[in-house]
């Protein structure tokens, strides 16, 4: 396909239950191993190619947009979109965005830490006609797994998907490349003007269009609690130590 060079991040939200009170940073300044949390996940996408970010804020967007700019790799061009109804689930964040895209993008969450392989396998496997999301087989290592949105797949396709999902092979780990066409079922999904970016994916699933990349054994974690993140902190200062000792 042809290569994606823009990339959506949703970062519009409040992030309560890691903040334990409005003192404390925005999730998405949170620092691990002392960077922000953020600035991984910005230096993975412009380490894959990505040249132009769309950043959809909501709560305290001045404070974010300020200190998320001053975070941002060379190549990369950051843009950052206002989404006013922020309370609302991630698909309004997500159709904030709409009216900057043009063609195929990347999609992931603000709070959401990934091995950079991860970003450039799906990055070489997506397919451009259909929504590719990349899923964890490695349903064990999960940390939190009554949380995690849980995937069912057939044959490479994604066939049901959500967080209550009885039966399920796999793990949304939030790291999607998307087709324009996301916007229209995004739409189609909403119910009193609201709706998530899983409904979106249920509807495409159900039609067909929603292709499941395996990680393998790569790493990836949500950091939505305290404990997320000193399990994620706890992984990452050991890879650290782990490649200092191979050198």
């Amino acid at each position: 396909m042809s290569a994606i060079r823009e990339a959506v991040i949703l970062m519009a939200g409040s992030g309560s239950r890691l903040r334990r009170s409005p003192e404390t940073l925005p999730k998405p300044l949170t620092p691990i191993l002392g960077r922000p949390l953020i600035s991984y996940t910005l230096n993975a996408l412009a380490g894959a190619g990505i040249t132009k970010i769309n950043i959809v804020v909501g709560y305290e967007s001045d404070r974010l947009t300020a200190a998320v700019a001053e975070l941002a790799p060379s190549n990369v061009t950051l843009s950052f979109v206002l989404n006013p109804e922020w309370q609302k689930q991630n698909g309004i964040s997500l159709l904030a965005a709409a009216k900057n895209i043009k063609s195929n993008f990347l999609l992931t969450m603000s709070d959401h830490l990934f091995d950079n392989v991860i970003v450039d396998l799906l990055m070489e496997s997506a397919v451009p006609s259909v929504l590719n999301l990349t899923v964890d087989r490695k349903i064990n290592s999960i940390f939190d797994l009554d949380d995690a949105m849980k995937v069912q797949t057939q044959g490479g396709r994604v066939v049901a998907i959500g967080k209550e999902l009885p039966n399920y092979d796999a793990i949304d780990t939030g790291l999607f490349v998307c087709p324009i066409e996301i916007f229209a079922y995004l739409e189609r999904a909403k119910e009193n003007r609201d709706c998530s970016l899983a409904d979106s994916v249920r509807l495409m699933a159900t039609d067909g269009k929603v292709r499941a990349i395996d990680i393998g054994d790569a790493w990836w974690q949500d950091i939505d609690t305290v404990e997320m993140l000193q399990h994620a902190e706890k992984h990452m200062a050991e890879e650290s130590k782990t490649q200092r000792l191979a050198k």
